[in-house]
């Protein structure tokens, strides 16, 4: 039966739907010898280029998807290759016969903790996507002068230069005589620097960021910053049910 191109190149772990359409559109995928266009679909025997790399899709097709629970530490960024010569949260994954790597959703180079990592595109986009909203939990220290009324309008929604934002939670640390303050706050947005901007909006400085669960999934314990745990079958099957996908 012929799929669509994005949709079989996502399945195989070559990129986000998106990602891939953008690539379609710019001419960098090939089908056969002649260019590919959005709504291509793939029939048996076809031969699928990405940027002038064949593409294995029929070893890929019956290897299950793979997510990683990553522990990023400071100072790394996710990109494959960073102009500054950083490192980069790729560097030391389990080698793929097939597809890559891919991240779902970023941490800034400042934000530490849990990072998902998957090789299924499709997988990748809806956990990403808002429609979703999947919580995102984290442990935060802050510094400034901070009052219940301060953590109602957290919680109730301030007005970002992007829109009205907000923490699904907010639960306070065990060290409220301290000028550098802890807390656990959740949100279902993954928007940029969200949690940063949130506490900036009030006047309160974030002095340390952590990411402890995304979804279902926790950061790892035992697991050393710039490791990974390998999620299990039954975990991939949760996470993947969450987005409403079969896996």
């Amino acid at each position: 039966m012929a799929e669509r191109l994005q949709k079989v190149l996502a399945h195989a772990g070559y990129g986000s739907r998106r990602e891939l359409e953008r690539a379609i559109a710019d001419g960098r995928v090939k089908i056969n010898a002649r260019v590919a266009k959005l709504g291509d679909t793939l029939h048996g025997g076809d031969t699928v280029r990405l940027d002038g790399r064949v593409l294995n899709l029929d070893k890929k097709a019956d290897v299950p998807t793979r997510v990683l629970a990553y522990k990023k530490h400071v100072d790394q960024v996710v990109t494959k290759r960073d102009p500054e010569g950083r490192p980069t949260v790729f560097r030391k994954l389990p080698r793929l016969e097939a597809g890559r790597w891919l991240a779902v959703g970023r941490l800034d180079v400042n934000t530490s903790g849990l990072l998902l990592m998957t090789t299924d595109g499709e997988l990748k986009r809806r956990l990403e996507h808002p429609s979703y909203e999947i919580v995102r939990t984290y442990a935060v220290r802050v510094r400034g002068a901070i009052d219940q009324a301060m953590l109602e309008r957290l919680v109730n929604g301030v007005e970002l230069e992007d829109g009205t934002a907000r923490f699904e939670s907010v639960r306070e640390g065990d060290d409220a005589h301290r000028a550098n303050r802890w807390f656990e706050v959740t949100v279902r947005q993954g928007r940029n620097r969200v949690v940063r901007r949130l506490w900036a909006s009030q006047g309160v400085t974030v002095s340390r960021l952590l990411r402890t669960g995304f979804g279902p999934v926790a950061l790892p314990t035992g697991v050393k910053a710039g490791g990974f745990r390998e999620l299990d079958r039954k975990a991939v099957r949760q996470l993947a049910a969450l987005v409403d996908l079969k896996r």
